[in-house]
């Protein structure tokens, strides 16, 4: 019996041995070689800093404590960690020429990955949920929107989202992998991830989908829900004032909510239309990478009160 016990730990110590490191994109034989280098270190402090500055105008500025600019400021921070989760390694990966990412470093980038991923679609809900209760119940807006019910929001997108991202991560760890480690992605996608396992996949499929079904189907139905009772509300505005006034409120929402959602649904069609990881690779540097970068820009250009923080913030750093 010991002999046994002894062997089955040497098994179980070479298993762990085995998943010690998976294989990221091969930037050699792809379009993103080391001269892209510059490019996505660009976006990325770009990405940063920009969030960064909305986080501080909303901090700093009084007339910024409400709870669209509070929402505002945990998107900002979310977008930072998404793309913080991702960029910095393949930065990495790119400047050493080395593709190797641990079977550890995998797990945790999958379920960071997925946690700001569904956190985002989240405070997206919470966010359109806001205007809609802005527009449409304009006189009730501020004994609705009570700060305690907006941290209790992002309170529960935060317990829904590591839920969701732990929960599949965990079905990630139950999966053997035999030969074949080399991810065709530039970070640990979990669908690329559980097409390389050996062993039966059927019921991480059956999750994936229905995780995806039921927390994007809710946050996208969520978002149309609150727009079309925003529309309606706006429509019985009679003067186009009025109306235009109400519709500004909402518009810099509504570009960020467009931006992600079609980027995202067009990784995931051209994926399933092509069958191509490489395009699909190609394709999800649209949502990691350039709409959490475009969105401080977004919101910026249409908003009058955040640029007027973002100027006081310059002056002050100016001086």
């Amino acid at each position: 019996t010991v002999k046994r016990k002894k062997k089955n730990i040497s098994e179980i110590s070479l298993m762990i041995q085995a998943f010690q490191n998976f294989i990221l994109w091969d930037y050699q034989r792809t379009s993103i070689a080391a001269s892209h280098f510059g490019l996505f270190l660009s976006m990325y402090l770009i990405t940063v800093f920009g969030n960064l500055l909305i986080i501080l105008a909303v901090s700093l500025d009084s007339h910024l404590q409400t709870p669209m600019y509070f929402f505002l400021s945990n998107l900002s921070f979310v977008d930072i960690c998404f793309t913080t989760t991702t960029i910095p390694k393949m930065l990495q990966n790119i400047w050493t020429q080395n593709k190797v990412i641990t079977y550890e470093g995998c797990i945790i980038q999958m379920y960071f990955f997925i946690l700001f991923a569904t956190l985002d679609m989240f405070l997206l809900t919470v966010m359109a949920y806001d205007r809609f209760v802005a527009i449409c119940h304009p006189l009730h807006y501020t004994v609705i929107m009570k700060p305690l019910l907006c941290r209790l929001l992002v309170l529960a997108s935060w317990i829904m989202s590591a839920l969701n991202s732990l929960f599949q991560s965990i079905m990630v760890l139950w999966l053997s992998f035999c030969t074949d480690f080399e991810i065709p992605h530039f970070f640990c996608e979990i669908n690329q991830v559980v097409q390389l396992a050996c062993s039966d996949t059927s019921l991480n499929d059956t999750v994936m989908y229905f995780a995806a079904g039921v927390y994007g189907g809710a946050s996208l139905t969520g978002i149309l829900y609150s727009y079309f009772k925003i529309v309606s509300s706006i429509q019985r505005i009679s003067s186009l004032r009025g109306k235009y006034k109400a519709f500004s409120t909402c518009a810099s929402h509504l570009s960020v909510v467009s931006l992600f959602y079609c980027t995202v649904l067009g990784v995931y069609l051209s994926a399933s239309a092509t069958h191509s990881s490489h395009s699909s690779a190609v394709a999800s540097v649209m949502y990691t990478v350039v709409t959490p970068m475009l969105n401080p820009f977004i919101y910026s250009l249409k908003n009058k009160d955040i640029k007027r923080a973002l100027r006081r913030i310059t002056g002050m750093a100016a001086m």
